[in-house]
């Protein structure tokens, strides 16, 4: 992908850097694939704020993913690569030979016009899903199932993959885009890739209102409040807050967050820290 760099005519676009979007290929979504979505601005049912800091935001309609991949063994064509405001991915629009369209998460270098195609009998080639039973080693992989028929879970955002690293009789083995060593049933599907966008890490809101277009307002930091509305509030003058904590009293470092005792952590082989688990 490129990035655009825009010249300091104003304050805003001076340290803004923003997507060129040369991938994407039309501005208009597929109708019957889109659906409205409601902005709650951070309220519940009885009208309260439950959530700070949300809020406003433009207007936009949810794209209708396709991440279970299940219309099988049917040759798939790409028509457009498009922008999608509800994720850092671009996604692609898809017509099957029977006519029926959807949308897939556009991995990296899928071009216009390509044909694609999910199942048992796929090759593990680029867009293609198919189980990691049937992938060699190596391969690097996006949109993972953690169970099988349940749709793709795992490395979806911009410029993720996982690869695949061993495989067992019931099990595959996965370096997560964490640096985790994980193993994931081997009938899973997964999508071969890495997702588009790869460059969205690097781009820059360039001022606070482009925050503002997305629903996101101010941020107070617990600093500045008083004591009784956050632990590090309080002080005279400009005091430290102490060790950076959440409003609830929790320690935002060095404070483990992952809850012991999982179901899943026998699927875990290597932390992400490099820390190996016992075999359970």
């Amino acid at each position: 992908m490129a990035l655009r760099k825009y010249k300091p005519t104003t304050a805003g676009t001076r340290w803004r850097i923003g997507n060129a979007y040369a991938e994407v290929t039309t501005n208009e979504p597929e109708k019957s694939l889109v659906e409205k979505v409601h902005h709650t601005a951070g309220r519940n049912a009885q009208g309260r704020r439950s959530m700070r800091y949300l809020g406003g935001g433009h207007k936009k309609m949810y794209r209708i993913i396709d991440f279970k991949r299940d219309k099988k063994e049917i040759a798939a064509t790409v028509k457009t690569i498009e922008y999608d405001p509800n994720r850092s991915a671009f996604i692609a629009l898809t017509v099957f030979a029977d006519g029926e369209k959807r949308y897939i998460l556009a991995p990296q270098g899928l071009q216009v016009g390509a044909t694609i195609v999910s199942g048992d009998a796929a090759a593990p080639e680029l867009g293609n899903a198919l189980q990691l039973r049937n992938m060699p080693l190596g391969t690097v992989v996006h949109n993972i199932e953690m169970q099988p028929g349940q749709g793709g879970k795992l490395a979806r955002s911009a410029g993720s993959s996982a690869q695949l690293t061993n495989k067992e009789a019931k099990h595959a083995v996965l370096k997560m885009p964490s640096g985790e060593l994980r193993k994931i049933l081997i009938n899973c599907y997964a999508t071969v890739g890495v997702v588009s966008n790869s460059d969205h890490s690097l781009e820059s809101k360039g001022k606070a209102g482009r925050n503002r277009w997305k629903g996101v307002r101010p941020r107070t930091r617990g600093v500045a409040m008083n004591p009784v509305d956050h632990p590090m509030g309080g002080g005279e003058g400009k005091a430290s807050g102490g060790h950076p904590r959440s409003r609830t009293n929790k320690y935002a470092k060095g404070e483990i967050t992952r809850t012991s005792g999982k179901g899943s952590d026998k699927m875990i082989i290597q932390r992400r820290n490099g820390k190996k688990l016992p075999n359970k």
